[in-house]
């Protein structure tokens, strides 16, 4: 069976639930219960194990906090002896807006500190990444305040519909390949 690491970035305690820099987590646990599974806490992770079309994921929310991910991530990685190109991180991106997901084999880490740590950790940017947009309205000098926000009302419904197009999307990496999942993503205009 082919194993794959479903990585979600963000933030744990309540404050941070259901904001936009938790959407990893977000996308991570609506993963996990499409597919009926549960998380249990285990080393700098809240972590659930998932069978789906001869595949097993290993679905993966640190505990350790945003900036420190890179540590959970090559744990995990490691213990799970799963290969670099078959994991998946899943992560929010002001750079998009809120009707945009990115899926792309490697990349920067655009300013993300979740995303440098991992590159830190294991010592390269070129691991699958899937970046979903959360806009950028916010005025200068207060990102950090607009990524720990919630989202606006009208977003909602968006974002519920992206949170579960992001379910197929995992699904599709594991089972069609990112080439031919990044061509339908990448060119998507509607959810």
């Amino acid at each position: 069976m082919s194993r794959f690491l479903i990585f979600g970035l963000g933030n744990i305690g309540v404050e941070y639930q259901q904001t936009r820099h938790n959407i990893g987590f977000d996308v991570v646990t609506a993963f996990v219960l499409k597919h009926k599974g549960s998380f249990t806490t285990q080393r700098l992770a809240e972590t659930a194990e998932i069978k789906f079309k001869g595949k097993i994921f290993f679905c993966i929310k640190p505990t350790t906090y945003m900036n420190l991910s890179g540590k959970a991530f090559k744990y995990w990685m490691d213990k799970e002896k799963i290969e670099l190109e078959n994991t998946l991180t899943i992560v929010d991106d002001i750079a998009l807006p809120v009707d945009a997901l990115r899926l792309r084999p490697g990349g920067s880490d655009g300013g993300h500190n979740g995303l440098k740590d991992i590159q830190q950790s294991i010592n390269t940017a070129n691991y699958p990444k899937l970046r979903f947009g959360i806009g950028n309205n916010f005025p200068k000098g207060m990102q950090a305040e607009f990524v720990l926000s919630k989202w606006f009302p009208e977003e909602l419904n968006l974002v519920w519909k992206k949170i579960e197009y992001c379910s197929q999307v995992i699904e599709d990496f594991a089972t069609a390949g990112i080439e031919r999942t990044m061509n339908i993503v990448n060119n998507k205009m509607k959810y």
